[in-house]
């Protein structure tokens, strides 16, 4: 498969989509300490994980697209 670069306007909007999942799941974390309840420990949790995946995905994507 051959490489593609991503334009500049697509690159800043994927930074923008990493800046909210990484604020989501510092979020998610934080609230996970606060919270007793073990329903919406265990929705924090799966959270977490989903973030976890689409901060990577969204990681890898811009490396592999825009190689520095």
């Amino acid at each position: 498969m051959s490489q593609q670069n991503l334009t500049l306007h697509e690159t800043m909007e994927i930074h923008e989509l990493l800046n909210l999942k990484t604020i989501c799941l510092t979020k998610s974390k934080m609230i996970q300490g606060l919270v007793f309840d073990q329903e919406l420990k265990v929705l924090l949790e799966k959270d977490v994980q989903q973030s976890i995946s689409a901060v990577n995905i969204l990681q890898e994507l811009l490396t592999k697209t825009n190689p520095q």
